[in-house]
């Protein structure tokens, strides 16, 4: 297995894939990871650290393609590689490419993953490790743009057949796979890079659940937490949930309205601030960018498994299903697009033809739903998780 990893600078992917190299070793599995920025600084030991991208476009194209070279003749001596780079730069040179197509064909990978993280806790890094000028709609923008450039890679580079004898023709379905993964506050995701190379057989599953309206419900959100882990235990899950910048933007607009011009939160166990001007310019790419985002992960997912618990009432008056509009969309658009619809409900109400007409099944527990996952035999043996 062959997997290009991509992501913009400050998401520390040196780090992430060195704990999935370490699940790997765990489970007695070859992995052998490229880093190509370290290549790099290698290949040209004058440059200082962190200094590579200020040299001229033509040496760093050159640069670049002499420690590919190195990566395609070697590769052959493991069974999986992971190669690590950007698809993308954004530099005092501009916008630029961060490939060449001739080499990547050569490489011919099998998967394409771009890693994503939480916006504030990339901003957060940058200013730890990188001295580069930014703001945080720079860092909205640069996930976009590295989103479409790695899936446009793996769309228009076809891997090649096997050839039998005659001519190799590439056709439609032998296009690489491509996953949008996020770092993760919930799920294990280096878990979840580990599975999707090494467990390429396991159902891959959106989990969706309400978020914004039950943030003040702990009962409910411990039955929330609960469906996810069981969810992220058994098969491969995006979770929506990993990248959670919906409260950022909630916590800016309260912010503003009080008057405040900064807000300070705890990122990585540590206090930072941030203008509240800058949490406003970015809020309408934080909606547009769920949007999109989470309907790209439902796409990506074999199935969608949604959780529909049954919010608290009041004497008298029977608890409310927990159905969200965001849920319903969910649902709506794993149907459209041929996706298994599974629909865990909790309401003592029952459900409306809008949920029974487009899931596969409705279930009323957890366990149900898992007994039925189980006979069907949607679960793979899977690996012991890293620590």
């Amino acid at each position: 297995m062959r997997a290009l990893v991509t992501g913009q600078i400050g998401l520390d992917k040196k780090a992430f894939l060195d704990q999935v190299a370490k699940i790997a070793k765990l489970n007695g599995e070859d992995l052998m990871i490229y880093h190509i920025g370290d290549m790099m600084y290698r290949e040209a030991p004058d440059v200082p650290h962190g200094r590579i991208l200020d040299l001229p476009l033509a040496r760093l194209n050159s640069l670049r393609r002499a420690v590919f070279r190195d990566v395609l003749a070697d590769m052959h001596n493991h069974k999986n590689v992971i190669v690590n780079t950007h698809a993308t730069f954004r530099w005092k040179h501009g916008l630029f490419s961060a490939f060449d197509f001739d080499q990547l064909a050569h490489f011919d990978a099998d998967l394409y993953v771009t890693l994503v993280d939480n916006i504030e806790t990339v901003h957060q890094r940058m200013l730890r490790d990188h001295d580069f000028e930014h703001n945080l709609k720079d860092l909205m923008v640069w996930r976009e743009e590295e989103i479409l450039a790695t899936e446009i890679l793996a769309r228009s580079i076809r891997r090649m057949p096997t050839n039998q004898g005659g001519a190799a023709e590439s056709k439609p379905e032998d296009a690489a796979k491509f996953f949008v993964l996020s770092r993760g506050r919930h799920t294990p995701t280096a878990e979840t890079l580990f599975r999707l190379i090494f467990r390429p057989n396991m159902k891959t599953v959106y989990p969706s659940f309400p978020m914004s309206h039950v943030m003040d419900l702990p009962d409910t959100l411990a039955e929330i937490d609960a469906f996810r882990a069981k969810i992220a235990e058994k098969m491969i899950a995006f979770d929506p949930g990993d990248v959670d910048e919906k409260v950022l933007s909630d916590n800016a607009i309260k912010a503003a309205t009080e008057g405040k011009q900064t807000l300070t939160m705890s990122i990585n166990g540590s206090p930072m601030s941030l203008k509240v001007a800058d949490l406003l310019q970015i809020v309408p790419d934080i909606d547009g960018q769920i949007y999109a985002r989470d309907f790209m992960l439902v796409r990506q997912s074999d199935m969608i498994v949604s959780y529909i618990p049954e919010l608290p009432g009041t004497p008298g008056h029977p608890g409310k299903p927990g159905l969200s509009s965001g849920v319903e969309r969910e649902l709506q658009h794993a149907h459209e697009h041929a996706k298994d619809v599974y629909v865990i409900w909790k309401p003592k109400k029952e459900p409306s033809p809008f949920v029974t007409q487009t899931a596969n099944k409705v279930f009323r527990s957890i366990e149900e739903a898992f007994a039925y996952f189980d006979q069907k035999g949607y679960f793979q043996p899977y690996s012991l998780f890293g620590s």
